[in-house]
């Protein structure tokens, strides 16, 4: 993240409002740094790990941007694939 990005994002998380919103989210940005990693971890492209799990690359993207709502089904394949097990709690 560059520095005049980081700089702006901190600006607007002193908004109560933009906190809260950004904060809802993290959710979503964990789940998609954990397959970046993953994947990069394993030094696969999305073509490979697309191959190893029948998940699209397409949809691979997506969940790598945030951008998609992956099911159980879909984060235990992704997770053998990085020699990992799948772990979620409510805290």
């Amino acid at each position: 993240m560059s520095n005049k990005f980081r700089d702006i994002l901190n600006e607007k998380l002193k908004d109560p409002v933009f906190r809260k919103d950004f904060d809802a989210l993290e959710p979503e940005f964990s789940v998609a740094r954990a397959i970046l990693t993953g994947r990069k971890e394993k030094n696969l492209s999305r073509k490979e790990l697309s191959q190893l799990t029948g998940i699209s690359q397409a949809y691979i993207s997506k969940l790598e941007n945030g951008n998609g709502n992956p099911s159980l089904k879909t984060l235990v394949k992704l997770a053998e694939v990085f020699g990992k097990k799948l772990q979620i709690s409510f805290v």
